[in-house]
């Protein structure tokens, strides 16, 4: 009578949950709106993207003056090392320690000083990183750039203006002085200064072409 029992109890309880299962309320599912990506028209090629090669930068003063802008004429500080420490111009070792003066973006120098002042502060400092692609190339300028040279530059941009600079003027003879004051040396202009970064002339003509600053 007992088991009987059981039996039936047990035929209950399945029978229950059996009926619990199947009257769950469904459960809603509510899916974000989402944009489709814009398919590229641009053909798909296989393999993965390389670097060819690439400027480096570090700030190491950050200027107070106007970004720096394109099409203008930049009035510069420079060292310029080889990647072995061995420093091969400055502008600090002119006479006089004048900065150096040039249309920044005209292809008169290398591609690393024509892209490398790019998000600069007048005022600023920067250290720029050039490989050689970007510098002298792969016959570099002997005896003072070996080929294949990487270029270290610290770099001051000190001004920049719409037109180049006026070279000084003359200083003025002695007031006290009885003899004729000898002629003043003529000043250098932009296309006369040294260029610390002029593209070799056997760059491929992909590159910016030679210029004198």
């Amino acid at each position: 009578m007992k088991l009987k029992l059981f039996a039936t109890l047990l035929t209950f309880s399945v029978a229950a949950a059996a009926q619990t299962t199947s009257h769950k309320p469904p459960i809603a599912h509510h899916h974000s709106a989402t944009t489709a990506a814009p398919v590229s028209k641009i053909p798909p090629v296989p393999g993965i993207p390389k670097t060819l090669y690439t400027l480096k930068y570090i700030d190491t003063v950050v200027g107070t003056g106007p970004l720096a802008e394109t099409h203008k004429w930049y009035t510069v500080r420079y060292t310029g090392w080889l990647a072995d420490g061995t420093k091969f111009d400055s502008s600090y070792d002119h006479p006089g320690g004048q900065p150096i003066t040039f249309p920044y973006g005209a292809q008169r120098v290398i591609i690393g000083w024509d892209t490398g002042f790019e998000g600069m502060h007048v005022g600023g400092k920067r250290r720029l990183f050039i490989p050689y692609q970007l510098a002298y190339g792969e016959t570099g300028r002997p005896p003072v750039i070996p080929a294949k040279a990487n270029l270290v530059f610290d770099v001051e941009l000190v001004s920049m203006s719409d037109t180049p600079p006026e070279p000084p003027a003359p200083a003025p003879p002695p007031a006290d002085s009885t003899e004729p004051a000898p002629q003043a040396a003529p000043a250098e202009s932009p296309a006369q200064q040294p260029k610390p970064a002029a593209p070799p002339e056997d760059q491929p003509k992909t590159t910016p072409n030679p210029g004198n600053l």
